[in-house]
């Protein structure tokens, strides 16, 4: 590990002398590019320093210890005792910052929240996931823009998509992927009867398009006018976008905006996705008796949160994780739930990587 460390040290000394170099202040690209790592080693080298520093201090005391008076001895065993617990928290500290980061949890997302079953009232729960991540996002400090809302007769949302802007928003909101369930009185019920409804969430990393590595002569093309219920959102001209990727038969298309520029754009997201997610998928199923998924594929059908409003309870299934705090919750307060979502994914590729 220590060679891994001095390595890294190496390299962010010599990141940190080529954001001196002219040629990379005149390119803002490059500078940027390089910024970004020097900056996302800068943690684990100072911890690294820290604990080399620690070490060192440990040295010398063990080597006052062979003193012969007892006073030095003494000194030097309360400091050693003093600093053995922060040399092993450093140490832990390392270990989970060399674990390593998925490239894709800095990228911005397409976020998009659908009614399932339940009728109206999965339609209301809907509105009320909106507003709950919309407040998340905002105690974030992110930016969102609505793509595409589709409103719920009664309230709520049928559909609601969104692009979500800010520092690391894919490696937070990753693990929301799947369904959501609510088990409660809907305001529709006369009798007071708990009704469990559902409503399911995508989230989609948002790539540049240079990013996506799909050649274009294996991709058809399509246009289509979007279909709807009437209304002002109904579309006139042919905005929605169908792609069909040849090789594989996957077939993405998106009719979530009246721009059919902007449809173009979320397609192809939304193939490269699909591409991405079965080779994925492919990996998964080689590797399933090594370890296990916490986050899965992703899809709409893997149940992965209860919101039970009479108990004001709040479970998430994939880690058996059970908050008596619902009403915190649904105001936005979704960070502990995230954060042991990390630290139980965190486990997972430390396990892995022990093997």
């Amino acid at each position: 590990m220590l060679d891994k460390l001095e390595a890294i040290q190496d390299r962010y000394y010599y990141l940190e002398e080529k954001l001196s170099d002219p040629e990379v202040l005149a390119d803002m690209k490059q500078f940027a590019k390089i910024n970004k790592e020097y900056k996302d080693l800068s943690e684990i080298v100072e911890t690294f320093m820290e604990f080399k520093l620690i070490s060192a201090n440990m040295e010398s005391a063990r080597e006052m210890i062979k003193d012969t008076d007892p006073e030095m001895k003494d000194m030097a065993q309360t400091e050693l005792n003093e600093l053995q617990p922060k040399l092993e928290a450093l140490d832990e500290k390392i270990k989970f910052l060399l674990i390593p980061t998925d490239p894709e949890d800095s990228k911005d997302v397409i976020f998009e929240i659908r009614s399932g079953t339940g009728g109206d009232e999965a339609s209301i729960f809907a509105g009320d996931l909106y507003k709950m991540y919309s407040k998340y996002f905002e105690s974030q400090g992110w930016k969102t823009e609505i793509l595409d809302e589709n409103p719920g007769s009664v309230g709520g949302f049928n559909k609601i998509v969104m692009e979500v802007y800010g520092t690391d928003v894919y490696g937070k909101l990753k693990f929301e992927s799947g369904a959501h369930r609510v088990q409660r009185v809907p305001k529709t019920e006369a009798q007071g009867r708990v009704h469990t409804s559902a409503a399911t969430v995508v989230v989609m990393p948002k790539y540049e398009e240079e990013e996506i590595d799909i050649r274009k002569d294996e991709l058809r093309t399509d246009t289509f006018r979007s279909q709807g219920a009437g209304g002002q959102h109904v579309n006139k001209t042919e905005s929605g976008v169908r792609f069909t990727h040849l090789p594989t038969g996957i077939v993405a298309e998106s009719t979530d905006s009246r721009s059919q520029h902007k449809n173009r754009e979320i397609a192809l997201q939304r193939l490269y996705v699909k591409i991405r997610e079965a080779s994925k998928e492919r990996t998964y199923l080689e590797q399933k008796d090594k370890r296990k998924s916490l986050v899965g594929t992703g899809d709409r059908s893997d149940k992965i949160r209860t919101y039970n409003y009479p108990q004001n309870r709040i479970t998430d299934h994939r880690i058996n994780l059970t908050l008596y705090n619902l009403d915190k919750v649904v105001e936005g307060d979704v960070e502990e739930i995230i954060l042991s979502l990390q630290r139980a994914e965190n486990a997972e590729k430390m396990k892995g990587s022990d093997d």
